[in-house]
């Protein structure tokens, strides 16, 4: 039995003066028979909290960064009137700081043999399955002098997907594909794509398009226009090794990967291309591959949300060969990892030959800002010393990135925010060059 301290009320029963505290509750009770009559009748009256009957609705998925509703219905099935505080617990993640207690938090009446639906409101701060805890009901009497208290599970699950910010650049994106896809006007050329049609020659048209049987047979210049090739392959390689684990800003580099993962899976696949996916560190981690093009950015979503970094060194050799694996024929191998210098010298250089000989390989990778700010400073011993190192990382860092295009490695190398849509970029650019 759970005793509220109701100092008011105690005064007026004649058992304490207004602010004296008693050493002990079971002393009080055995001096003032009336107060202990009254609380043990409270506490009768009290409606029982084990019979009580809960159900859950609402929301099971969110993205990062918006609410859920999830809606709670308490049943009283007993003959007394139930006037109750309720705690909803979830995991501290699902709540901004500082909010959870009046998010989780509600106080209810429910009359015998009624029911009531109360609201929690999660905004959860991680993304991932974030499960509800146990419900604590403290159940009062009449008079609020004493109280009952019990807990329930009732299980449920939001989850919490990538927020998927970059989604505002797939417009101008799929716009730029129409145009390479012959939808409007302009139509690309280039070696490697699929024949379209013939029109009549331009200045400024690549005389290698010049379609010489064609022009014999009519009067005018005849040229040839392409599309590029649908259905290609696309295999989308996630390190998820420490490396990822890095911040950059308030971002960690993997969450900013996913970011670009999911616009380049939306593009692809509205281009006509397969896409895979493929999450490694020195295991296999998470696997989308062979869905359809319509079910492939779901599938993908779904695979990405529960990952998280793994604070070990990524095995590049059993990436590469799990790549391989997945990309039997020739694909456009999509690489998102680091470009700090010893992963990729001592781990990813030594075996990249076994991509790039068979597949065409972008490599993704995020890289921090502050440091050509740091390259930037002047002004104090410090700042000039700061530059220093910030103007080394930064060529360390272009080094690497010019031994990989020497094995014929397409290099991204850009911030948090702009590395989605450079991605895409680069897509596109392949697409529009034939090297699909």
């Amino acid at each position: 039995m759970a005793l509220t301290g109701r100092t008011a009320l105690l005064a007026a029963l004649g058992s304490l003066p207004v602010g004296i505290v008693a050493p002990s509750w079971t002393g009080m009770l055995a001096v003032n028979a009336p107060l202990s009559l009254a609380i043990l009748c409270d506490y009768a009256l009290a409606a029982p909290v084990r019979s009580l009957q809960f159900t859950r609705s609402g929301d099971t998925t969110v993205r990062l960064g918006d609410q859920a509703e999830v809606q709670l219905s308490v049943v009283n099935p007993s003959r007394r009137r139930l006037r109750a505080h309720l705690r909803d617990a979830w995991p501290p993640s699902s709540w901004l700081p500082g909010t959870e207690h009046a998010s989780s938090r509600h106080e209810l009446t429910v009359p015998p043999g009624e029911r009531r639906r109360l609201s929690t409101v999660l905004r959860p701060t991680r993304r991932g399955d974030r499960k509800a805890e146990q419900i604590t009901v403290r159940s009062y009497g009449p008079l609020g002098l004493a109280a009952r208290q019990g807990s329930h599970r009732v299980p449920w699950t939001v989850r919490v997907l990538p927020p998927f910010t970059s989604r505002k650049h797939l417009p101008s994106r799929l716009a730029r594909l129409r145009e390479l896809d012959g939808r409007t006007s302009l139509l690309t050329r280039g070696e490697g794509t699929e024949f379209d049609s013939l029109r009549a020659y331009v200045p400024g048209d690549d005389v290698r398009s010049i379609d010489w049987r064609a022009t014999a047979r009519q009067s005018a210049v005849a040229v040839r226009t392409w599309r590029p090739e649908r259905d290609r392959h696309v295999l989308v390689v996630l390190d998820t090794g420490r490396t990822s684990a890095g911040r950059v800003g308030d971002v960690p580099r993997l969450d900013a990967a996913m970011d670009a993962t999911l616009l380049l899976t939306a593009l692809a696949a509205r281009a006509g291309d397969r896409v895979d996916l493929l999450a490694y560190s020195r295991r296999v981690r998470a696997r989308v591959q062979g869905r359809a093009g319509g079910e492939v950015l779901a599938a993908v979503v779904d695979a990405l949300t529960p990952l998280e970094p793994e604070l070990v060194e990524t095995d590049a050799r059993g990436l590469v060969a799990a790549a391989l694996a997945h990309a039997p024929r020739r694909s456009l191998i999509v690489l998102l990892t680091s470009l700090d210098a010893a992963p990729v010298e001592e781990g990813l250089l030594p075996v990249l030959p076994q991509l790039t000989q068979r597949h065409t390989v972008l490599l993704a990778a995020v890289s921090d800002p502050q440091g050509a700010a740091m390259a930037g400073a002047r002004g104090t011993v410090d700042a000039i010393y700061e530059a220093a190192a910030g103007a080394e990382a930064e060529a360390q860092r272009r080094r690497t990135a010019d031994q990989l295009k020497r094995y014929g490695v397409v290099v991204v190398d850009a911030p948090p925010d702009a590395l989605a849509p450079a991605l895409a970029d680069a897509y596109l650019a392949l697409k529009a060059a034939g090297r699909l």
